[in-house]
Protein backbone atom coordinates (compact mmCIF):
# COMPACT_ATOMS: atom_id res chain seq x y z
CA UNK A 1 0.00 0.00 0.00
CA UNK A 2 2.82 2.41 0.90
CA UNK A 3 6.42 2.34 -0.10
CA UNK A 4 8.74 5.05 1.30
CA UNK A 5 12.05 5.20 -0.31
CA UNK A 6 14.95 6.67 1.26
CA UNK A 7 12.87 10.29 2.64
CA UNK A 8 15.17 12.68 4.24
CA UNK A 9 13.84 15.98 5.74
CA UNK A 10 15.33 18.77 7.59
CA UNK A 11 14.15 21.68 9.82
CA UNK A 12 16.98 24.65 10.05
CA UNK A 13 19.80 22.21 9.88
CA UNK A 14 17.78 19.83 11.93
CA UNK A 15 17.88 16.29 10.33
CA UNK A 16 14.25 14.83 11.18
CA UNK A 17 14.63 11.89 8.89
CA UNK A 18 17.78 10.64 7.36
CA UNK A 19 17.35 8.33 4.28
CA UNK A 20 14.30 6.20 5.77
CA UNK A 21 12.67 3.08 3.74
CA UNK A 22 9.77 1.25 4.91
CA UNK A 23 6.76 -0.85 3.11
CA UNK A 24 3.52 -1.06 4.39
CA UNK A 25 1.95 -3.74 3.09
CA UNK A 26 -1.96 -4.04 1.85
CA UNK A 27 -4.55 -5.57 4.10
CA UNK A 28 -2.33 -5.22 7.83
CA UNK A 29 -1.45 -2.72 10.75
CA UNK A 30 2.06 -1.32 10.24
CA UNK A 31 3.52 -0.20 13.82
CA UNK A 32 5.19 2.90 13.39
CA UNK A 33 7.74 3.13 16.71
CA UNK A 34 10.33 5.60 18.18
CA UNK A 35 11.06 7.69 21.12
CA UNK A 36 9.58 11.24 21.22
CA UNK A 37 11.47 13.38 18.46
CA UNK A 38 12.52 10.14 16.63
CA UNK A 39 10.96 11.62 13.20
CA UNK A 40 7.91 9.75 13.37
CA UNK A 41 5.56 12.63 12.95
CA UNK A 42 7.49 14.26 10.40
CA UNK A 43 7.17 11.29 8.29
CA UNK A 44 3.50 11.04 8.92
CA UNK A 45 3.22 14.57 7.48
CA UNK A 46 5.06 13.35 4.63
CA UNK A 47 2.44 10.89 3.94
CA UNK A 48 -0.05 12.93 4.68
CA UNK A 49 1.27 15.58 1.88
CA UNK A 50 1.23 18.29 4.85
CA UNK A 51 5.05 18.84 4.36
CA UNK A 52 7.40 17.55 1.47
CA UNK A 53 10.24 15.61 1.82
CA UNK A 54 14.11 16.98 0.67
CA UNK A 55 14.97 13.78 -0.99
CA UNK A 56 13.01 10.44 -1.66
CA UNK A 57 10.31 8.96 -2.92
CA UNK A 58 6.65 7.73 -1.47
CA UNK A 59 4.31 5.10 -3.74
CA UNK A 60 0.62 4.98 -2.90
CA UNK A 61 -0.66 1.90 -4.10
CA UNK A 62 1.21 1.62 -6.80
CA UNK A 63 1.86 4.79 -8.05
CA UNK A 64 3.88 8.32 -7.18
CA UNK A 65 2.23 9.54 -4.43
CA UNK A 66 0.12 13.11 -4.85
CA UNK A 67 -1.67 15.61 -2.93
CA UNK A 68 -5.22 13.41 -4.72
CA UNK A 69 -4.58 10.63 -2.92
CA UNK A 70 -5.15 12.04 0.46
CA UNK A 71 -8.62 11.80 0.35
CA UNK A 72 -7.95 7.85 0.18
CA UNK A 73 -6.20 8.65 3.90
CA UNK A 74 -7.47 9.00 7.00
CA UNK A 75 -5.63 10.67 9.97
CA UNK A 76 -6.12 10.90 13.27
CA UNK A 77 -2.90 12.78 14.46
CA UNK A 78 -1.81 13.10 18.13
CA UNK A 79 -3.03 16.43 18.63
CA UNK A 80 -6.68 16.33 18.41
CA UNK A 81 -8.45 18.87 16.16
CA UNK A 82 -11.88 19.73 16.72
CA UNK A 83 -14.06 23.15 16.75
CA UNK A 84 -15.18 23.14 20.32
CA UNK A 85 -18.11 25.76 19.66
CA UNK A 86 -19.39 23.55 17.21
CA UNK A 87 -22.26 20.95 17.44
CA UNK A 88 -20.88 17.73 16.77
CA UNK A 89 -23.56 15.77 14.22
CA UNK A 90 -22.70 19.39 12.31
CA UNK A 91 -18.64 19.31 13.14
CA UNK A 92 -18.94 15.55 12.02
CA UNK A 93 -20.88 16.03 8.58
CA UNK A 94 -18.10 18.96 8.08
CA UNK A 95 -15.45 17.01 8.11
CA UNK A 96 -17.03 13.97 6.07
CA UNK A 97 -17.52 16.48 3.02
CA UNK A 98 -14.23 17.39 3.30
CA UNK A 99 -13.48 13.92 2.42
CA UNK A 100 -15.50 13.90 -0.31
CA UNK A 101 -18.57 12.35 0.56
CA UNK A 102 -21.78 13.69 -0.39
CA UNK A 103 -23.93 14.87 2.67
CA UNK A 104 -26.56 11.78 2.42
CA UNK A 105 -23.73 9.43 2.33
CA UNK A 106 -22.09 10.85 5.67
CA UNK A 107 -25.46 11.03 7.47
CA UNK A 108 -26.22 7.70 6.95
CA UNK A 109 -22.80 6.77 8.11
CA UNK A 110 -22.65 8.64 10.78
CA UNK A 111 -25.40 7.30 12.18
CA UNK A 112 -24.02 4.01 11.77
CA UNK A 113 -21.42 4.58 14.22
CA UNK A 114 -22.63 6.60 16.39
CA UNK A 115 -25.02 3.60 17.26
CA UNK A 116 -22.41 1.30 17.07
CA UNK A 117 -20.85 3.78 19.56
CA UNK A 118 -23.79 4.37 21.48
CA UNK A 119 -23.85 7.95 21.66
CA UNK A 120 -26.62 8.67 19.21
CA UNK A 121 -27.71 11.40 21.90
CA UNK A 122 -24.60 13.50 21.66
CA UNK A 123 -25.82 14.70 18.28
CA UNK A 124 -26.80 18.50 19.08
CA UNK A 125 -24.38 18.40 21.85
CA UNK A 126 -21.29 21.23 21.43
CA UNK A 127 -17.58 19.53 20.94
CA UNK A 128 -16.90 21.56 24.65
CA UNK A 129 -19.47 19.99 26.50
CA UNK A 130 -17.51 16.28 25.86
CA UNK A 131 -14.70 15.30 28.04
CA UNK A 132 -11.43 14.28 26.14
CA UNK A 133 -12.60 10.53 25.86
CA UNK A 134 -16.19 11.41 24.43
CA UNK A 135 -14.16 13.79 22.05
CA UNK A 136 -11.82 11.78 20.77
CA UNK A 137 -14.29 9.04 20.09
CA UNK A 138 -16.02 11.28 17.63
CA UNK A 139 -12.64 12.34 16.01
CA UNK A 140 -11.49 8.36 15.53
CA UNK A 141 -15.29 8.16 13.86
CA UNK A 142 -14.69 11.31 11.16
CA UNK A 143 -11.47 10.05 10.51
CA UNK A 144 -12.35 6.19 9.55
CA UNK A 145 -15.91 7.16 7.84
CA UNK A 146 -15.16 7.73 4.04
CA UNK A 147 -14.15 4.13 3.95
CA UNK A 148 -10.29 5.22 3.39
CA UNK A 149 -7.70 2.80 1.91
CA UNK A 150 -5.33 4.15 4.23
CA UNK A 151 -5.45 4.68 7.48
CA UNK A 152 -3.49 6.61 10.23
CA UNK A 153 -3.47 6.56 13.93
CA UNK A 154 -0.82 8.45 15.88
CA UNK A 155 -1.18 7.45 19.62
CA UNK A 156 -5.09 6.99 19.38
CA UNK A 157 -5.55 5.27 22.95
CA UNK A 158 -4.07 8.92 24.34
CA UNK A 159 -6.30 9.88 27.60
CA UNK A 160 -8.45 6.41 26.88
CA UNK A 161 -10.16 4.68 29.67
CA UNK A 162 -9.35 0.73 29.49
CA UNK A 163 -12.70 0.22 28.06
CA UNK A 164 -12.91 2.46 25.15
CA UNK A 165 -9.21 1.66 24.55
CA UNK A 166 -10.21 -1.80 24.26
CA UNK A 167 -12.98 -0.89 21.93
CA UNK A 168 -10.97 1.07 19.43
CA UNK A 169 -8.60 -1.72 19.37
CA UNK A 170 -11.38 -3.78 18.77
CA UNK A 171 -12.77 -1.41 15.62
CA UNK A 172 -8.98 -1.77 14.52
CA UNK A 173 -9.05 -4.97 14.13
CA UNK A 174 -12.04 -4.98 12.39
CA UNK A 175 -11.41 -2.75 9.67
CA UNK A 176 -7.78 -4.31 9.28
CA UNK A 177 -10.15 -7.80 8.53
CA UNK A 178 -11.98 -5.73 5.67
CA UNK A 179 -8.91 -5.04 4.33
CA UNK A 180 -7.78 -1.48 5.23
CA UNK A 181 -4.22 -0.95 5.82
CA UNK A 182 -3.43 0.51 9.33
CA UNK A 183 -0.37 2.46 10.02
CA UNK A 184 -0.30 2.69 13.88
CA UNK A 185 2.18 5.17 15.87
CA UNK A 186 2.53 4.63 19.62
CA UNK A 187 4.59 4.37 22.41
CA UNK A 188 2.54 1.62 23.82
CA UNK A 189 4.59 -1.88 23.08
CA UNK A 190 2.01 -3.97 24.53
CA UNK A 191 -0.49 -2.72 22.52
CA UNK A 192 2.05 -2.84 19.34
CA UNK A 193 2.45 -7.32 20.53
CA UNK A 194 -1.64 -7.56 20.14
CA UNK A 195 -1.90 -5.63 17.43
CA UNK A 196 0.95 -4.97 14.76
CA UNK A 197 1.83 -7.49 12.06
CA UNK A 198 4.92 -5.37 11.18
CA UNK A 199 6.94 -2.50 12.42
CA UNK A 200 9.67 0.02 11.95
CA UNK A 201 11.43 1.05 15.38
CA UNK A 202 12.90 5.27 14.09
CA UNK A 203 15.22 6.88 16.37
CA UNK A 204 17.61 9.65 16.10
CA UNK A 205 16.10 9.76 12.58
CA UNK A 206 17.22 6.71 10.79
CA UNK A 207 15.17 3.42 10.58
CA UNK A 208 17.30 1.06 12.93
CA UNK A 209 14.60 -2.24 13.25
CA UNK A 210 11.86 -2.93 10.48
CA UNK A 211 10.09 -6.29 10.09
CA UNK A 212 7.30 -8.92 10.83
CA UNK A 213 6.61 -8.46 14.68
CA UNK A 214 6.44 -12.56 15.40
CA UNK A 215 9.81 -13.01 13.57
CA UNK A 216 11.71 -9.93 14.88
CA UNK A 217 10.24 -12.00 18.36
CA UNK A 218 12.03 -15.05 17.47
CA UNK A 219 15.05 -13.90 15.98
CA UNK A 220 15.72 -11.50 19.24
CA UNK A 221 14.70 -14.65 21.51
CA UNK A 222 16.96 -16.87 20.00
CA UNK A 223 19.08 -18.69 22.43
CA UNK A 224 16.85 -17.40 25.41
CA UNK A 225 14.72 -19.52 27.77
CA UNK A 226 13.02 -19.45 30.42
CA UNK A 227 13.23 -21.77 33.39
CA UNK A 228 10.83 -22.49 36.51
CA UNK A 229 12.87 -24.76 39.76
CA UNK A 230 12.54 -25.20 43.10
CA UNK A 231 16.02 -25.17 44.90
CA UNK A 232 18.89 -22.68 45.11
CA UNK A 233 19.37 -19.88 42.45
CA UNK A 234 23.16 -19.57 43.71
CA UNK A 235 24.00 -23.55 43.25
CA UNK A 236 21.90 -22.98 39.91
CA UNK A 237 24.14 -20.20 38.39
CA UNK A 238 27.10 -22.01 40.00
CA UNK A 239 26.34 -24.59 37.80
CA UNK A 240 25.27 -23.07 34.19
CA UNK A 241 27.38 -19.97 34.79
CA UNK A 242 29.66 -21.69 31.76
CA UNK A 243 26.96 -22.40 29.22
CA UNK A 244 25.17 -18.77 29.34
CA UNK A 245 25.78 -15.12 28.70
CA UNK A 246 23.58 -13.91 30.63
CA UNK A 247 20.48 -14.33 33.29
CA UNK A 248 17.52 -12.04 34.85
CA UNK A 249 15.24 -13.70 38.11
CA UNK A 250 11.76 -12.54 36.83
CA UNK A 251 10.29 -10.35 39.62
CA UNK A 252 9.13 -11.16 41.99
CA UNK A 253 12.48 -13.47 42.27
CA UNK A 254 10.79 -16.35 44.37
CA UNK A 255 7.18 -17.00 44.67
CA UNK A 256 6.12 -17.34 48.29
CA UNK A 257 3.22 -19.50 46.63
CA UNK A 258 4.78 -22.65 45.95
CA UNK A 259 8.78 -21.89 46.51
CA UNK A 260 9.54 -21.52 42.69
CA UNK A 261 11.80 -19.38 41.23
CA UNK A 262 11.93 -18.36 37.98
CA UNK A 263 14.83 -16.83 35.58
CA UNK A 264 15.79 -16.16 31.64
CA UNK A 265 18.40 -17.21 30.51
CA UNK A 266 20.55 -16.45 26.98
CA UNK A 267 22.84 -19.54 26.36
CA UNK A 268 26.54 -18.93 24.43
CA UNK A 269 26.26 -20.16 20.74
CA UNK A 270 27.16 -23.43 21.23
CA UNK A 271 25.24 -24.72 24.01
CA UNK A 272 21.93 -26.24 23.59
CA UNK A 273 18.59 -26.47 25.23
CA UNK A 274 19.17 -30.14 26.03
CA UNK A 275 22.85 -29.08 27.83
CA UNK A 276 21.42 -26.65 30.16
CA UNK A 277 18.27 -28.81 31.08
CA UNK A 278 20.68 -31.57 31.58
CA UNK A 279 23.17 -29.06 33.73
CA UNK A 280 20.06 -27.52 36.02
CA UNK A 281 18.60 -30.80 36.72
CA UNK A 282 21.60 -32.36 39.06
CA UNK A 283 21.44 -28.81 40.83
CA UNK A 284 17.51 -27.60 41.31
CA UNK A 285 14.77 -29.23 40.73
CA UNK A 286 13.31 -28.35 37.21
CA UNK A 287 9.93 -28.13 36.84
CA UNK A 288 9.51 -25.87 33.60
CA UNK A 289 11.58 -24.77 30.49
CA UNK A 290 10.25 -23.35 27.85
CA UNK A 291 11.56 -20.77 25.00
CA UNK A 292 10.99 -16.82 26.01
CA UNK A 293 10.41 -14.57 23.38
CA UNK A 294 10.74 -11.20 24.30
CA UNK A 295 8.91 -9.05 24.49
CA UNK A 296 8.33 -5.54 21.97
CA UNK A 297 9.18 -3.68 24.88
CA UNK A 298 12.34 -5.20 25.52
CA UNK A 299 13.14 -5.05 22.02
CA UNK A 300 12.16 -1.54 21.96
CA UNK A 301 14.82 -0.85 24.84
CA UNK A 302 17.60 -3.16 23.40
CA UNK A 303 17.28 -1.50 20.04
CA UNK A 304 17.01 2.45 20.72
CA UNK A 305 20.21 1.45 23.69
CA UNK A 306 22.35 -0.25 20.81
CA UNK A 307 21.68 2.83 17.99
CA UNK A 308 22.82 5.14 20.11
CA UNK A 309 25.86 3.21 21.42
CA UNK A 310 26.92 2.38 18.08
CA UNK A 311 26.85 6.72 16.92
Amino acid sequence: MLEIKNVSKSFSGHKALSDVSLHVPKGGIYGLLGPNGAGKTTLIRIINHITAPDNGEIFFDGHPLTQKDVVHIGYLPEERGLYKKMKVGEQALFFARLKGMSRNDAYRELKKWFEKFEISDWWNKKIEELSKGMAQKIQFIVTVLHNPKLLIFDEPFSGFDPINANLLKNEMLSLRDQGTTIIFSTHNMSSVETLCDNITLINKSQNILSGNVDEIRREQGKGRFSLTFQGDPARLLNSIENQIISHDFVAPEKSIDDGTTKIILKLKPDVSFRDIISTANDAVELESFSRALPSMDEIFINAVKNANRNE
